[in-house]
Parts: structure tokens; sequence; C-alpha cells
């Protein structure tokens, strides 16, 4: 007899196996690179039989997949690898294509019908993975968390990645070419005829010919093998926001949240279980388009089916978010989510103006911390840099917080904040800069005339938009030995811009992607 606990683990499993079936991808490649450089296809496969059903489903906007060179050259140019000395192209970077990393578009040839889409790519160190899912033509394009093929199709590539050796493996050491001369065989076990069944065992040592013990627990894919020492867990909460502010009422002001939760967990035991708990304030906002890590062994489906792209209708599930796992050795990103949270953490506006003198410019800048945020940063500063004009001459600006560096060489203001806005929160730059330098300064297509930007780059330590927090006392072990458990979190920028409000700027039409 089965106990109940044990049912539900049965029925989730065959859930999820029933999941897989009903997946295929068309094709798989495995591509190696340096740096960007000696970038080579080391292995593809491609599955005819669900390339028939490809064909069968599209009809007449059916896009066969070209060679594999052909592919090579159109992921590199998508992910930026392809000509680093040409930062804009207009096939990628124009602000009519939306894309949805890591589901890549490829366009094939000029076409409207010569797209190849989603192609899922997961880059790390020297690797690049990349497959085709089967999903069915039509338009308007299903937002990406409603495909089942899009998360399990990265499951299967987190897999591969891990079977290889991740990030650590070294393209021209031993490592990965006895790793590639399995993968077939790897594949007719975990993927046969195109439809994923399980992830390859990551790194797992040869035990050919050693018979398991009677009655003994069957180690996981995804665990390889049993810490010995010290148990200990820590877990990272890392939530990152970007932003787009223009300062301008004509133009939507943009940002979003997205949160990753990583854990390791040196823990003893075959099959030892951990489970981590993310608890949101009483008025936080309920986090969205969660994605677990294979070895989470269940979840509400409440906490699945929170989507962004829905409509929310006030009922949403606000948590506790419960993740029972039975954890790897090695770190591993236990889940990641989204959060819609009302204000940026720092407001801010720039105005770049013209003077009667040639190449004579006024510079007015103020950011505003807002009140909800804590003012302790790890790191806090603004970069302002100037673009497709001679080099800096004379820089008179002054700054009410914090100091400033100038590199005229790169024509570029870096104004450091430091640790701690005012009591005031808000901070200024007022001044002048001429340009009349004898070399030319750096150029971006982008930014002509008075379209400029600030980025900010900062890092606010236990804290979180959403609220999100891990509390130590609320991690589960049951282990034969009682770990030490650590919990932190921490809000970091990416892509923080601020745009001059008095010359052009790029507009998105929608949502910022993730």
């Amino acid at each position: 007899m089965f106990r109940p606990h044990e049912l539900k683990v049965i029925r989730v499993r065959s859930v999820l196996k029933s999941a897989f079936s009903k997946m295929s991808i068309r094709a798989l490649w495995i591509i190696t690179h340096e740096k960007g450089e000696h970038v080579s296809v080391r292995f593809s496969r491609r599955f005819p039989t669900v390339e028939y059903r490809a064909k069968s489903l599209a009809g007449s906007s059916y896009q066969a997949i070209p060679e594999d060179s052909a592919v090579l050259q159109l992921l590199l140019t998508e992910l930026g690898l392809a000509d680093p000395g040409k930062p804009y192209v207009a096939q990628r970077d124009d602000c009519l294509n939306q894309q949805r990393t890591p589901a890549l578009e490829l366009h094939v040839d000029s076409s409207a019908k010569g797209i190849l889409w989603p192609v899922l790519v997961i880059s790390r160190g020297p690797l690049i993975l990349a497959c085709l899912p089967l999903v069915e033509a039509g338009e308007p394009r299903p937002p990406l968390s409603s495909l089942l093929s899009v998360s399990q199709g990265l499951t299967l590539l987190e897999g591969l990645q891990s079977f290889l050796g991740g990030s650590e493996i070294k393209t021209d050491g031993d490592g990965l070419a006895p790793r590639l001369a399995q993968m077939p065989s790897v594949l007719q076990q975990v993927c046969p005829l195109g439809t994923p069944l399980d992830v390859p065992q990551a790194r797992a040592p040869s035990t050919a010919g050693v018979p398991a013990a009677a009655g003994s627990p069957r180690q996981p894919a995804w665990r390889t093998g049993q810490h010995r020492g010290r148990p200990a867990v820590n877990v990272a909460l890392t939530e990152t926001v970007r932003c787009m502010q223009y300062g301008d009422p004509s133009k939507q002001d943009l940002w979003d949240v997205y949160g990753t939760v990583t854990c390791k967990c040196d823990v003893e035991g075959v099959l030892p279980n951990v489970t981590v708990t993310l608890t949101l304030p009483p008025n936080g906002s309920p986090l969205q388009d969660i994605l677990a890590h294979p070895c989470v062994t269940s979840l509400d489906s409440s906490i699945l089916n929170a989507s962004s792209v829905d409509d929310g209708d006030g009922s949403a599930f606000s948590g506790p978010y419960k993740f029972p796992f039975c954890p790897p050795l090695e770190p591993f990103k236990l889940c990641s989510y989204t959060s819609q949270v009302p204000v940026p953490p720092i407001l801010g506006s720039y105005q770049l103006k013209q003077q009667q003198e040639v190449n004579h410019l006024r510079v007015s800048v103020n950011l505003k911390l807002h009140e909800s945020v804590k003012n302790t940063f790890e790191y806090c500063e603004a970069r302002l840099p100037f673009f497709n004009r001679v080099q800096m001459s004379t820089v008179d600006v002054k700054v009410s917080s914090g100091h400033l560096d100038v590199n005229k060489e790169k024509n570029l203001l870096v104004w450091v904040l430091g640790q701690k806005f005012p009591k005031s929160r808000e901070v200024t730059m007022e001044g002048g800069i001429r340009f009349s330098g004898q070399l030319p300064g750096p150029v971006d297509p982008l930014c002509t005339d008075l379209t400029a930007y600030i980025k900010l780059y900062f890092k606010v330590p236990d804290l979180t938009l959403s609220g999100c927090s891990v509390d130590q006392h609320s991690v589960q072990v049951y282990s034969c030995a009682k770990p030490k458990i650590v919990t932190c979190r921490e809000l970091q920028s990416k892509e923080y811009f601020i745009w001059n409000s008095t010359g052009p700027a790029p507009v998105s039409s929608g949502q910022m992607i993730l």
C-alpha cells in the first residue's frame, strides 16, 4: 500500500511524464566558442518524424530548417557574437522587433514566412545550446508562458548543459569531447524520436558493473553523488529591476522586476528533502511567471498558473510559496519569477541642451530615491556617455552629493553616489561641457544629436522591491544532521536608463520584455 504523500508524488511524476510526452523538438544544436571567436557547431541532431509533423501543422507557412552553418550565423547575429564591432543590426535591434529571450526569432530569409520561432537558447561560458520545439503555427502568436514546449525545452537544455559540464568546461580540454561522443546514446534515452522523457544525469561517474544495493533508493538524475562534511544550506534571493524613464508626458515610463532564488545545499543522504518557502508582506504583489528547477517534487497549481500576460482578477495566489525539492550537489537556480511593482526605486530627470556656442552642452540631472527603498547601497553610480562627438575639452559640472569622475577619452562622466543618498533622498547635477578635442569620441548609431541617456548601476543589500523574502526559520531540511542555514536577499539594477527629455528617445509600444 502507498501512503497518501507517496501517491501524491507518483501522481505529480505521472503528470510531468505525460506532459513531456506531448512535447517534441525539431532540432538540437551544441555550439562552442571562446569569447565570441573560434565558433563551431560541435553537435547537431534533427528529428525527421517531428519535422514531418511540423510540415503538416504549418501547411503553406512551413519553414524548413536550413543547414547548420546558416543556423550558426543566424544565432551568432541574434546573440551579438557575429560582429562585436557592429553594435546595431537592424534585423535584431529595430524597435519594431520584440525579442523574448531566451526564445529567439531567426529570419531565414526576407519573406514573412521565412522565420524559425521559438528557437530556445542557453548560453553559458563557452557553451551555447539551442533547440527548436514543435509549436502550432498561428497568428497572433500565443504568449510564451502558455507554451508548455518552451518550459520543457529549456528544462531539456538545462539538463544537457549540466551533463556537458556547465560553464566550467574548457572547450580545448579533454572534458567536453567524451561527453559529446556520448550525446547520440544520451538522446536516444532521454529524447527518443525528438520527444523528451527525462534529463541526462549530470557529470555522473561511470558505475558500470557496480550493482546497486538491494532496496536502496534510486539516485535522481540531478543528484550525482552524496555530500560528506559539515551540513549547510545557503539560499540567496536576487531581484533585478530594469527601467526606461523619459521625463516626457507623451511617453510612458516602463519598468519590470524579476527575481531568482539560488541554492547551495550541502546535506547528507541519498534523497535528502529540503523545503524553501518564499513569503510576501500583506500588501505585496503576487509573484508571477514562476519557473522551477526539475528537482522540485511538487508545486501548487495556482503557483504555476500566475502569468504577467493575463489580466489580473484580484484573486491571484499571494503565498506562501513552498518549494520542496531533492537538491543537486552543486549550486543551482531553484526558481525564478516576475513581480509588478507600482514605481521604480530611483526616479530621475535628465535635460541636455545645446548652447549657442558650437559643441557646448548644458547638463541638468535630478535623481530621487523612492521612500519605500532602504537608503543603504552596496554601490550606486550614474554614467553619462556622449556619443558621435569629438573628445571633451572642458567639464564644468557640479554635483550635490558624491563625486564626479571624468574620462575625456571615452566622453564619459561617472557620478559616484556611494552608499547613501542624503537625508532629502534627492541629488542633482548641473553644469556645462565643451567638446573641442582633436580626436573623435566613441560612436553609437542610436545616440545622435540630443538623443542621450543616463545609465544607473546600483545594488541594495537586504531588500527586494516585491517584498519577497526567505526566512531562515522557514527552511526545512529532512536529513540525518541539522545543517547551518544562511539566507540573504538583494536588489540590483540592469539596463536602468533615464533618457534626455529634450531630445528624441527610443520608445517601446508595450511592456518591457524579459
